[in-house]
């Protein structure tokens, strides 16, 4: 095999993965095209497991840039949303933990980890990596490679512990969703909501969008009330990412996309994508919407 194939052989895991370190494919396409320069000047002979060599390259590389963009994320203007992909750009999901790791929730509670957590943790979780190769990668030992998956694992207790919905009971609620907002019925739309439900609304001030999360039933319900009040909704239609139904929708003018994770049969998540630098692999046919 030369060369070219070989590398091509790996490239959707190698996105795969720089996008659960990095939440953007953007940038995960970047990191990935850098391995593959890499690679091209590599020894090849030399390279015994060529799939272990190329996600040690990718980890390292999207680690490097994760640190980085955190100083970014941190001066960012509101909430900093992972980029929403179509589900048959993720790679494979073939198995639970590769699927669940890509999930938009599960994305989204990613961020709060350092890049070291956040490096080791989808390695074991999506990737079944052993400690001691993870240990390699990341260039740690494997003592501290497991004291970095199991801190992950507490920051992230609580919001991971999810009622996994089945994907037609997920696009069911995503449609109940839809149809409440776009026929204004308030009462539909406040019955389909946890009471800890929390919005949050991405806009990377490009466009008008809240600067903090909107907590607690009673104010997601009243924010839901202003914008369906102030701009009616009269289209929207499902569409696939991150592995589950969500909403492509247009309001004033502005096209977005909106995730709903769900707990116990709820919505306990919003994610609304406003901004247009993310929308990129989702907006095609938005005009549709």
């Amino acid at each position: 095999m030369d060369s070219t194939a070989e590398f091509e052989r790996y490239r959707p895991l190698l996105l795969g993965l720089a996008y659960r370190l990095l939440g953007s494919m953007w940038d995960a396409e970047d990191v990935v095209q850098e391995a593959w320069l890499r690679w091209e000047r590599t020894d090849r002979g030399a390279v015994r497991e060529p799939r272990a060599y190329l996600t040690t390259v990718v980890s390292r590389l999207a680690l490097d840039q994760l640190r980085s963009a955190r100083v970014t994320r941190e001066a960012y203007p509101g909430p900093w949303l992972p980029e929403p992909v179509p589900t048959d750009e993720l790679g494979p999901l073939d198995t639970a933990e590769l699927k669940d790791t890509v999930a938009y929730a599960t994305m989204h509670l990613l961020e709060r980890l350092t890049p070291p957590e956040r490096a080791v943790f989808v390695l074991r979780e999506a990737f079944q990596l052993a400690h001691e190769e993870i240990a390699r990668t990341v260039g740690v030992s494997p003592a501290n490679a497991r004291q970095l998956y199991r801190r992950a694992q507490q920051r992230l207790a609580g919001g991971a512990e999810r009622f996994q919905l089945s994907a037609k009971e997920h696009e069911r609620l995503v449609t109940r969703f839809l149809d409440a907002a776009r026929g204004g019925d308030l009462d539909a739309l406040t019955r389909l909501l946890s009471d800890d439900v929390v919005a949050w609304n991405d806009g990377g001030g490009k466009i008008r969008a809240a600067l903090r999360p909107v907590v607690g039933r009673a104010n997601v319900t009243a924010f839901l009330r202003g914008l369906v009040t102030r701009y009616p909704l009269t289209n929207g239609r499902v569409i696939d990412v991150n592995g589950a139904p969500a909403l492509s929708i247009s309001v004033a003018g502005s096209y977005r996309v909106v995730v709903l994770d769900a707990h116990e049969g709820r919505i306990r998540g919003i994610f609304a994508v406003l901004n247009p630098d993310k929308l990129g692999r989702v907006c095609a046919g938005a005009g549709d919407a």
